[in-house]
């Protein structure tokens, strides 16, 4: 066997290995004749096929235009000195590309292939429905949030969630799901935060199967419980039409116009988000807001205090449990699975550092730096309304707010006096 005929074989497990079948046909050809110029060892081969399908989503110009600007620059090397030279400049160009601050437009905004239309089911399963917020831990400050998994899987296409990567092509319902509510074992005396965003959309399905029902008698049964419905919806015929227990909020993902339109696909705008947590405060309904994911992009720091000033113009204080803040946070599968779908995307446009779960997100003095501005932004209403920090470690609290909690449990505790308890809340 010839060298040639070895490394054409060595190439073709290369490309079963890695997205390489996911690039275009012309993205192939290209690839491919660098790998055979070159003779790509299996990681440079990986690490080149990843860089073209982010240049690619990113929409930041092609791997062919940068490689061929390269060569046709004054570059004397040749051989393997060429090949480590040229893989170099190419992972500095990514990093320069990751460290600034990326852009959105609003005119012509990135485009992903629809969704393929999930097929939705009802089921009996024994899954269980009731587990714990999955970074609940000591290794960041955290309120101990239990979660239920009323619905498995969301008809929106946000880029940065994990749900994509938790389930297939299909919607499921738990068709024991008030039973299975009904064997939860809560201690009478203790306060508890549920939130049922974990697995799927809170509102975008309304009472279907009857989950809203189930779900607000669980409610009315555990006065001690503070029941949450997150939601990107603007589905709240339900609460308008129903007697809705006081230890119920609904919480609205709250995003910039430029990454609604960039990166959480097919949830609405942002102005009919807002309109819906005001008909729900007009019927007497506490609602909430969460800033997660805070992204990091070119006019953040305008977009961001505009939606606060928005919302100290439209609510009273009183009428808002409280507000988070979180920044983008992603698991290797995430990436992996944003990379495979190949959808115009600039989630992944970004300088990563592991958090302490190991989970990869922004720097730290991103982080305290948005936080920040945006804890400044709410200033009318400190002291008034619960502001938190959502997954973040200890550290960027004390920068961010000027203290920490001691512990979970004392976040907990303070959490139920500052909501479920809070004077006139119940």
């Amino acid at each position: 066997m010839t060298a040639n005929t070895e490394f054409q074989l060595r190439l073709t497990r290369f490309q079963e290995k890695t997205l390489f079948p996911r690039l275009s046909d012309g993205e192939q050809r290209f690839v491919r004749e660098l790998a055979k110029q070159y003779r790509f060892t299996f990681q440079e081969f990986r690490q080149v096929v990843e860089i073209c399908r982010d240049l690619s989503m990113w929409r930041q110009g092609s791997l062919e235009a940068w490689w061929r600007n390269y060569s046709n620059s004054d570059n004397p090397l040749s051989g393997a000195q060429a090949k480590k030279s040229m893989l170099q400049q190419l992972q500095q160009h990514v990093r320069q590309l990751k460290g600034q601050e990326k852009t959105y437009s609003r005119t012509v905004p990135l485009t992903p292939v629809r969704k393929p239309a999930l097929k939705i089911r009802s089921q009996r399963s024994d899954k269980k429905i009731h587990g714990m917020c999955p970074v609940a831990s000591e290794k960041t400050v955290c309120c101990n949030l239990h979660t239920i998994d009323a619905v498995q899987n969301c008809m929106y296409g946000c880029s940065y969630c994990s749900i994509q990567t938790f389930y297939q092509d299909q919607i499921i319902f738990d068709e024991d799901l008030a039973l299975k509510l009904n064997d939860i074992d809560l201690e009478p005396d203790r306060f508890y935060h549920f939130g049922t965003g974990q697995a799927s959309d809170s509102l975008v399905w309304g009472n279907r199967n009857g989950n809203l029902d189930a779900l607000c008698r669980f409610a009315r049964d555990h006065p001690n419980v503070l029941l949450e419905f997150k939601t990107k919806s603007d589905n709240i015929g339900y609460f308008l039409d129903h007697d809705i227990p006081a230890n119920v909020v609904c919480s609205w993902s709250l995003n910039t116009p430029s990454v609604i339109e960039n990166e959480e696909h097919l949830t609405v705008p942002l102005e009919r988000r807002m309109a819906a947590a005001r008909q729900l405060a007009d019927a007497g309904i506490k609602v909430a807001f969460h800033f997660h994911p805070m992204i990091y992009y070119r006019g953040w720091d305008n977009d961001y205090p505009q939606i606060v000033d928005s919302l100290l113009a439209q609510f009273a204080a009183d009428e808002v449990l409280f507000i988070s803040f979180g920044s983008v946070t992603l698991i290797k599968p995430v990436m992996k699975k944003i990379r495979e779908q190949g959808n115009p995307s600039r989630i992944l446009q970004m300088d990563f550092v592991a958090d302490p779960h190991g989970k990869l997100t922004y720097p730290d003095e991103t982080k305290v730096l948005m936080f920040r501005k945006m804890y400044h932004s709410f200033s009318p209403w400190h002291d008034k309304v619960l502001i938190y920090l959502c997954m973040e470690k200890a550290e960027i609290w004390q920068q961010v707010f000027g203290f920490t909690y001691a512990s979970n449990r004392e976040f907990e505790r303070d959490f139920a006096k500052k909501t479920l308890f809070k004077e006139g809340s119940i």
